[in-house]
């Protein structure tokens, strides 16, 4: 049995008031006590929000989970248009002038998230890598646009799931 010990500290018990109202900071007069017997903690938060991954393993990428999509001359080229939390990355490549994005659209306007937009004069080459989360809601969906025409003139869009739209983790 260990021994206990009463901390007098206006400090600990202004940051016990503020942190935890329900166990006494609403009121006054408790005591903080520390004890010299030692109290093993066993953290079940992913078991008990349903997922037995560590969350870097949860966002990894499987055959089944991952989409792919080529957006070459097209407009409003539909990505993803279900609900939830989605990773999205990849590549744009333009040569010459060329406006590419990636936008989300309500149904009735669309926002635009990332622009790649070269204007030259001369054969220039322009290669852009992004990475980003997007959250969707009903009704709402990620599309793509690539304006100029070719084989050299391309987005290659990759999407994973990595939440449903009540933010419970997908595993891949």
């Amino acid at each position: 049995m260990g021994q206990e010990y009463f901390i007098n500290s206006q400090s600990l018990e202004d940051k016990v008031r503020n942190l935890l109202p329900s166990q006494g900071g609403a009121g006054a007069g408790f005591d903080l006590s520390a004890s010299t017997q030692i109290i093993p903690i066993v953290d079940l938060t992913e078991s008990a929000e349903g997922s037995n991954l560590r969350s870097d393993l949860q966002t990894s990428f499987s055959f089944t989970s991952l989409t792919n999509t080529q957006i070459v001359n097209a407009t409003n080229t539909v990505i993803v248009n279900n609900t939830g939390y989605f990773r999205v990355f990849g590549t744009s490549r333009a040569i010459n002038t060329s406006l590419q994005e990636l936008n989300l659209f309500d149904g009735t306007t669309s926002k635009p998230l990332i622009k790649f937009n070269i204007a030259s004069i001369g054969a220039q080459v322009s290669t852009t890598l992004f990475d980003f989360v997007v959250f969707l809601d009903a009704g709402e969906s990620l599309r793509g646009t690539s304006d100029a025409s070719g084989d050299s003139n391309f987005i290659v869009v990759s999407t994973r799931q990595i939440a449903d739209i009540t933010g419970n983790l997908v595993n891949p």
